[in-house]
């Protein structure tokens, strides 16, 4: 299997963002990124959905949309919609409705920033995802860059601080996110999980003080979704999008984040009797499994059966385990930054049955 880091969720002048489409392809290709997918709020923009180049680097841009229903207030309840060939923003008063006209058309739907809490500070109200009796979407957004200032944001010291330093800022996906993930994953459903960037390159102006908050480059540098696909990327838009999505929908992919270290060559498989397993995929527990887990440099390595803490090993660069047991397994791995242990790694699970 080959692997491709894409970054999605990401907004442009189309909504609340401050860049251009071509603006954020310019930053992808500076980042080594092979996709990007934007989602502006409630408008699906025709037209920049294709390949942008430099030199001979190439990256591959796919055009998707983040909806919520612009008439309840506060905001709740954001969707990132990927896949879809025609506007369904008229849709998101009812979030189930949504789902389904998503699934209709052959689309993928993944809960945005699901816990959003409101910032004092800088006076943002909550934005929670709070439908849950909702069926049928894809997956989650476990881990959102943008909205981790609301939750570290305390005071506005440390809001000022993380927008100057904002290599300080992500730790970890939320609690309350892994939370979620995994008492969904325990109620039988398959959700997929991916890295949000939620990208805006904010311009903040404080008297004679100018800064853009995250440029999108920065954020195509650190949390990513990285996914495992039969073949590399052609040159040819419509298989490669197919490709990506069928990726993403199957939860062949990994959240990755970069400042710590590049993520790329993660991998974890599982071996059984007859057939093979990638993230996402099922397998017999009949005559046993092999999990086998490969970093890209040693790290603490958690392995997390059914929501729970299971093994852990540590500096290590390959682990393996073997099980006979049914369950829900995926892997967790932390490692040092900048003086705070960080999340780096967060596998999908494959499903032994």
């Amino acid at each position: 299997m080959e692997e491709l880091i894409i970054s999605l969720h990401m907004h442009t002048t189309y909504s609340d963002g401050t860049g251009s489409h071509k603006d954020i392809a310019d930053a992808a290709l500076k980042a080594g990124l092979d996709a990007v997918i934007v989602t502006d709020h409630n408008v699906l923009v025709n037209g920049p959905e294709g390949y942008h180049r430099n030199g001979k680097k190439r990256m591959l841009m796919l055009i998707g949309e983040e909806i919520h229903d612009q008439a309840r207030i506060p905001q709740k309840n954001h969707l990132l919609i990927f896949n879809t060939h025609r506007e369904l923003a008229g849709f998101a008063q009812d979030p189930q409705n949504l789902v389904d006209n998503v699934r209709q058309e052959g689309g993928l739907s993944f809960i945005a920033h699901l816990y959003d809490p409101e910032c004092l500070p800088i006076k943002e109200v909550d934005i929670s995802w709070i439908d849950w009796q909702v069926q049928g979407y894809t997956g989650i957004e476990l881990w959102n860059s943008l909205s981790e200032i609301k939750i570290q944001g305390k005071t506005i010291l440390h809001i000022l601080f993380y927008i100057f330093f904002p290599q300080y800022l992500n730790h970890q996906p939320p609690v309350e996110h892994l939370t979620k993930w995994d008492e969904l994953l325990n109620s039988g459903k398959r959700i997929v999980a991916v890295g949000g960037a939620d990208a805006h390159a904010l311009h903040v102006h404080a008297g004679p003080l100018h800064r853009t908050v995250y440029p999108y480059e920065f954020h195509f540098r650190g949390i990513t979704t990285h996914i495992q696909t039969p073949t590399q990327l052609s040159g040819d838009l419509e298989p490669d999008k197919k490709m990506i999505y069928a990726a993403l929908s199957a939860g062949h992919c990994f959240v990755g984040y970069e400042l710590p270290g590049s993520t790329r060559g993660f991998n974890f498989t599982a071996q059984g009797r007859e057939t093979s397993a990638l993230m996402g995929d099922e397998i017999s527990s009949k005559g046993g499994v092999t999990l086998n887990v490969k970093l890209p440099q040693m790290a603490e390595c958690r392995l997390i059966k059914d929501g729970k803490l299971f093994k852990t090993w540590e500096n290590r660069e390959t682990c393996s385990y073997n099980t006979t047991e049914p369950g829900v397994y995926r892997i967790e791995v932390y490692r040092q930054f900048l003086g705070f242990r960080r999340g780096w790694i967060f596998s999908n699970p494959i499903y032994i049955r």
